[in-house]
């Protein structure tokens, strides 16, 4: 059961990444459509409010055409064009061309009998006769004064409304879509469990067993096999202590004390030693005394292991591995395959595996990093093709 709530918890971290991707672009497309919607709303709203106006513009203009048949007829007496604060006006041509006007905008569209613009309301007719050989007049009112707050609110309320439920619809078929994949992790985890469980106790015999064997007293070439098959079972080991790490970290206290590095790191060496043996890799160290870190000596150890894992498993034949330690951090380099630029921010996440030449899971380095951010430790890794990879642990 611990086991299975720790996958859980690393499931509700994947999840959460996968949850406000999709919910990210749900809510874009449903803001899109809001959008629209709302757009259309407005329209709506704008044509229904203007033909509310249309009939009191429809009159006033029949008042503004009176005043100017009246100036038409008795112009020689008269010759000021007719206002009214009601409202501003102008009279254009048969070329729509502006013969006279009070009102604020420059330009009219002339095609539409009534529009919104610049929140003034613009009424326009045809006259039947050419008074002051004017053969369209227009108005132009402002706009009723608070008609769009109102409708801005409602939109804003029913938009949120809206959103809110498609955003709850959206979150549950995420989930249902996700189930699955719970599913699939749980059968996962209980396979890992039951299998590091059975494989305890074989591989500690192997090792216990083999570390009994006294080579001197043996021949070269069985001495050579009993060698292999320690790097071998050394190698499954290691595996099982990653997968025991992975599947029961959250359920392993902490025994936190000053650990001596240097000597940390000469244990680990030579538990490596046949894997770096077997590949003949040179072995450079430089260690300063007396570097002391307030841990876990599990998990550092763990998390040694696992970058000089990389180191050997990812190196050549001959090739080189440098160590350095000092009160800062802890520098392990190699002469490796390396690691493309591009793939380097992807080599902390778990079953990330760049090279499938070689064996692993692709845990290592994900096992590094939780422990370093477990700790407040800082982990760089820089690495270039065909020429090595150095990790560096500081703090």
């Amino acid at each position: 059961m611990l086991a299975l709530k720790n996958w859980d918890i690393n499931l509700r971290s994947s999840e959460k990444k996968t949850l406000w991707s999709f919910l990210g672009l749900y809510a874009f497309l449903t803001l899109l459509i809001l959008a629209f919607v709302a757009f259309l709303y407005y329209g709506f709203e704008r044509d229904l409010m203007l033909q509310n106006e249309r009939e009191s513009l429809s009159n006033l203009t029949n008042e503004q055409i009176l005043r100017l048949k009246s100036l038409h007829v008795n112009f020689d007496k008269e010759q000021t064009y007719p206002r009214d604060e009601r409202f501003n006006s102008a009279i254009y041509d048969s070329s729509l061309k502006q013969i006279f006007s009070t009102m604020r905008a420059k330009n009219v569209n002339l095609y539409e009998d009534i529009y919104l613009k610049n929140r003034h309301i613009y009424f326009i007719k045809e006259l039947e006769s050419y008074y002051l050989g004017a053969r369209y007049i227009a108005l132009e009112v402002p706009e009723p004064q608070g008609w769009n707050h109102k409708l801005y609110r409602k939109l804003l309320l029913y938009g949120l409304l809206i959103f809110t439920v498609l955003g709850l619809i959206g979150y549950v078929l995420l989930n249902l879509l996700l189930r699955p994949m719970r599913e699939t992790i749980a059968l996962l985890d209980g396979f890992i469990k039951d299998t590091t469980h059975e494989l305890n106790t074989p591989i500690n015999a192997i090792l216990s067993n083999i570390e009994m064997i006294e080579l001197e007293s043996l021949d070269a070439p069985l001495a050579q096999k009993i060698k292999r098959m320690n790097i071998a079972s050394k190698t499954i080991s290691n595996l099982y202590d990653d997968l025991t790490y992975l599947v029961l970290s959250h359920t392993l206290q902490n025994f936190d004390q000053p650990v001596e590095l240097k000597s940390l790191i000469e244990e680990r060496i030579e538990y490596f030693s046949l894997l770096l043996e077997s590949k003949k890799i040179t072995l450079t160290m430089t260690l300063q005394e007396g570097v002391l870190l307030n841990i876990d000596p599990k998990k550092i150890a763990k998390l040694i292991d696992n970058v000089l894992s990389n180191a050997i498993k990812y190196n050549t034949i001959k090739g080189h591995i440098f160590i350095r330690l000092d009160q800062e951090g802890i520098e392990i380099r190699d002469s490796g395959r390396g690691i493309e630029e591009g793939k380097l921010s992807q080599v902390f996440e778990r079953y990330s595996r760049f090279d499938k030449s070689v064996g692993g899971f692709g845990i290592g380095l994900n096992i590094v990093a939780s422990i370093a951010k477990e700790y407040g430790l800082h982990v760089k890794i820089d690495s270039k093709p065909n020429e090595g990879t150095c990790v560096r642990i500081s703090w």
